[in-house]
């Protein structure tokens, strides 16, 4: 187990109290079998940060996408708040490795399990609100989620762009249209994609991007944008 106070350079949050940090890394089995130990448990901090983190992202998705409808809204969050999503992100945090396990759940790979990485990030959310505040805990909880919410919000808008044309096609042409990826250039790292958007063999629109995804709604907003005349 590595020392709490180098985790606080990973999470970008010099923490006042680091009781509370080393409290929301405190799993259950291991006061279990440490009852005498002064600790407590993450399992109360971790509800206070569900709770947060639910609040925090609905008010962000709400203020950027003011024309989702509530049922959108909740897929939306439900998206960026799961366990899976929460896990993948305090994987890499390495927040495993700092974590008190009793030594059962150590050896069944409690250390590396996403339900419990998921439950830590929340647990540490709530550390961060009731250490510093709620402005403290947006700015570490919009911190943590930046590239989740950039990919859901792509994902989005690149759904919006490819289901608006796709009716489009469909009504004018009675076809679906088709992408094609022409160009994949960079390393591995750095990769751009060239992506065309056909219909009956004629070319709509061309778009470049990061991803397929990014390049196939940047093709798709170019054809709307050529088939309403802008």
């Amino acid at each position: 187990m590595l020392d709490i106070v180098s985790l606080q350079a990973t999470l970008g949050v010099d923490f006042r109290d680091l009781s509370l940090l080393q409290q929301a890394l405190v799993h259950r089995s291991y006061l279990n079998e440490n009852p005498d130990l002064p600790l407590t448990s993450n399992e109360r901090l971790e509800f206070l940060g569900d709770a947060v983190l639910g609040f925090v992202v609905a008010e962000e998705i709400y203020q950027r996408f003011p024309d989702l409808s509530e049922g959108e809204l909740t897929k939306f969050r439900s998206a960026l708040v799961r366990g899976e999503t929460l896990g993948r992100i305090a994987l890499s945090l390495n927040l495993g490795e700092y974590l008190y396990l009793g030594r059962g759940e150590e050896e069944s790979g409690g250390r590396h399990r996403k339900r419990n990485l998921a439950c830590t990030l929340e647990a540490i959310i709530g550390a961060v609100l009731i250490d510093q505040g709620l402005d403290a805990a947006k700015s570490f909880i919009l911190g943590i989620l930046g590239s989740e919410l950039e990919r859901a919000i792509e994902d989005k808008l690149a759904a919006d762009y490819k289901s608006r044309l796709q009716e489009i096609i469909q009504s004018e042409r009675k076809m679906t249209p088709v992408y094609r990826t022409v160009e994949e250039v960079g390393p591995d790292h750095a990769k751009v994609f060239t992506v065309e958007v056909l219909a009956g063999g004629s070319i709509l629109g061309q778009g470049r991007g990061p991803s397929k995804r990014a390049a196939e709604m940047e093709a798709a907003r170019e054809a709307l944008e050529s088939l309403s005349g802008k």
